[in-house]
């Protein structure tokens, strides 16, 4: 009799305790666990989509890139068309299709050049360029006081991760009649590195002094692009240089970017471009 009086009330005292842990259990336990975070700075690393830097694109994916960016502008190419230039202060944000070119006005993140340093990157990069004979010896360097820096974003709107930040270097308008003689007039500069993508610029030479074909080769080396091949212009109308060769390189993936090397003549004006 006495056993099955401990029995019943072995089992009353162990229901209690489950009742008890029931209703008092679960606060307990989270404060337990809250006292084990609470002030306590915990650092985990996370992967997200929107980091500016996470994917490295190649100068021959980045050299593709600007050129479709630039394509869905409608900007003057040079001054030789003089009457469709726009004010510099314009903002060309508009675009269309899949890929944008516009103005970063957050300015450099700290990985990119700064507006300071990309006049110095561009005097470094012509001096290369002059090494390789695509520039002149008596281009002139580029300075603050006389030119204009502007730093934009070129986006695969369908693919943001495929993304570039690209400094626009341009001769300025304020200085009317300036003597643009052997002058960079516009360039486009990796903001990265500093390597130049494209430009127009005032020379001396005459277009039967240059050798297209070696410029390229030097152009493709410095950029390391890899093997060029000739490329003929579907409406050869679409070009207004007075001299030209087209070539292409490889692009993203299976594409390839047109680059385009040619002369104004009675402006003396050289460029290589991607658009």
């Amino acid at each position: 009799m006495k056993r099955e009086k401990r029995t019943q009330t072995a089992v009353v005292l162990l229901a209690l305790l489950v009742l008890l842990a029931a209703v008092f259990g679960p606060e307990q336990l989270a404060r337990y666990r809250d006292r084990a975070v609470l002030n306590r700075i915990m650092v985990q690393e996370e992967d997200s989509l929107n980091e500016g830097y996470r994917y490295q694109l190649s100068n021959n994916e980045k050299l593709y890139l600007l050129s479709e960016c630039l394509k869905h502008q409608d900007l003057p190419q040079s001054e030789l068309d003089a009457m469709t230039r726009v004010p510099a202060d314009v903002d060309y944000e508009g675009f269309m299709g899949s890929y944008a070119f516009v103005i970063n006005r957050q300015g450099p993140s700290g990985k990119e050049l700064t507006e300071e340093q990309i006049y110095e990157a561009c005097n470094r990069e012509m001096g290369v360029l002059k090494e390789r004979k695509i520039f002149s010896e008596s281009v002139r360097e580029v300075s603050a006081d006389a030119y204009s820096a502007t730093l934009y974003s070129a986006i695969d709107v369908l693919e943001p991760q495929n993304n570039m930040s690209v400094w626009k270097i341009s001769l300025s308008t304020i200085q009317k009649n300036a003597d643009k003689a052997n002058r960079l007039i516009e360039a486009y500069l990796d903001a990265d590195t500093g390597r130049m993508y494209g430009f127009y610029v005032r020379t001396e030479k005459t277009w039967a002094q240059m050798d297209p074909d070696d410029m390229m080769e030097q152009w493709c080396t410095y950029l390391s692009l890899g093997e060029k091949e000739t490329y003929e212009e579907e409406n050869p109308l679409m070009e207004t240089a007075s001299y030209y060769r087209k070539y292409r390189v490889s692009g993203m993936e299976e594409t390839y970017t047109v680059v385009t090397i040619g002369f104004y003549e009675g402006i003396n004006e050289f460029f290589i471009k991607v658009t």
